[in-house]
């Protein structure tokens, strides 16, 4: 697996320590995200919006509605940015000053590009619904065509990407620490499912299915 190599502007200069350059690290952070946020320029503005993804490899997969103007300007060759952070828990410093939190975090930079192939576009609906709801392609009915045309499916390639991770205690002044005045440390956050809640318009005959139960069990 070759490591990330930095560029210009994936190169992380605040916080220097907690640059990663692991790409296994880059797949963990995006493999235990959801939602991704998408950032782009319209008309001089920047824009940033949550969307799902899948990962692959090194692709990622991206997709929404063929008339969201998002897509449209992904797929038209702009460059765009891609952010996933994942909050771990948040830093009590004995100064305000280091109050800070415990995250992974990565940002994909590049051009997206925009899947025609029908066989090729299914995959990736594949990836991309597996990695929100694994299980549901195969439990779930299939995109209509209908569906299948109104939905758009681009690719980012992962080469140009930057992690930054946080763990650990909050990092005070030696002298706060020597005068032991006040409590200090970390508040984890745990992210954990709850139980499923069955559509109310179920007439009963329907259990919850295993992928789904099985995904709550584990918290």
């Amino acid at each position: 697996m070759t490591p990330l190599s930095p560029t210009t502007r994936s190169t992380i200069n605040r916080g220097k320590n907690r640059a990663v350059l692991d790409r296994a690290e880059l797949y963990a952070v995006l493999d235990a995200g959801l939602i991704c946020h998408l950032a782009f320029v319209v008309d001089g503005a920047p824009v940033v919006i949550p969307t799902g993804y899948g990962r692959e490899g090194d692709t990622l997969y991206l997709h929404g509605s063929t008339g969201a103007g998002s897509l449209r300007v992904a797929a038209g060759g702009a460059q765009i940015c891609v952010n996933v952070t994942l909050l771990d828990g948040i830093v009590y410093g004995r100064s305000v000053f280091h109050n800070s939190a415990n995250y992974r975090s990565a940002v994909i930079h590049g051009r997206a590009e925009t899947i025609t192939d029908p066989e090729a576009k299914l995959h990736g609906l594949r990836v991309l619904t597996e990695h929100l709801a694994p299980g549901s392609w195969d439990y779930a009915r299939a995109p209509s065509p209908k569906e299948f045309a109104a939905t758009a499916l681009l690719t980012l390639d992962l080469g140009e990407a930057a992690v930054k991770i946080r763990s650990g205690p909050p990092v005070d002044d030696d002298a706060d620490v020597a005068a032991d005045e006040r409590w200090a440390g970390v508040l984890p956050v745990s992210r954990a499912w709850a139980a499923p809640e069955s559509c109310p318009l179920l007439d009963g005959r329907h259990a919850v299915p295993p992928h789904v139960a099985g995904r709550a069990t584990l918290g």
